[in-house]
């Protein structure tokens, strides 16, 4: 009971504003603001207040939206865990049956099929000066160039 009349005085309010509006030559706004207030009203006669009114004081529906939410819990961790693990065991199995064999189409080009020869390795890296006291060189060099 409450509710729809709560409902209704936010509807009829938003008529108000919606002819405030209108009156202020907005009338694309205008309409807007009509449509808008107009759903609550709506709500109330379709039965989805009364509805929502009786779900929200039930212990029983809370109770259902409780076990709802365990489900999603358990669904998303199993879910976590099986994606952290590679997937089920069979499947885990099955993979590796799969690498064993032949992973590439049999008329694949020699760079496909890992024979691949000096272009196609990565560059070495150059080796890295040793660490030790002669690093500090850039930075005599910087002192030296302030007059320090």
């Amino acid at each position: 009971m409450i509710a729809e009349t709560v409902c209704s005085a936010v509807s009829a309010a938003g008529l108000g504003i919606a002819a405030v509006t209108a009156y202020r030559k907005r009338f694309l706004a205008a309409a807007r603001i009509a449509a808008y207030s107009l759903v609550p009203v709506a709500l109330v006669m379709t039965g989805v207040v009364g509805w929502l009114a009786d779900t929200a004081f039930s212990l029983t529906a809370w109770t259902g939206f409780a076990l709802l939410g365990c489900a999603w819990l358990l669904f998303a961790t199993t879910r976590a865990v099986e994606r952290r693990r590679g997937g089920t065991r069979k499947e885990r199995r099955a993979a590796a049956r799969a690498a064993g064999g032949e992973a590439v189409a049999p008329a694949a080009s020699a760079p496909s099929l890992g024979a691949a020869g000096p272009a196609a390795r990565p560059a070495a890296r150059p080796q890295a000066k040793p660490r030790g006291e002669d690093d500090f060189s850039d930075i005599e060099a910087i002192l030296k160039k302030h007059g320090i």
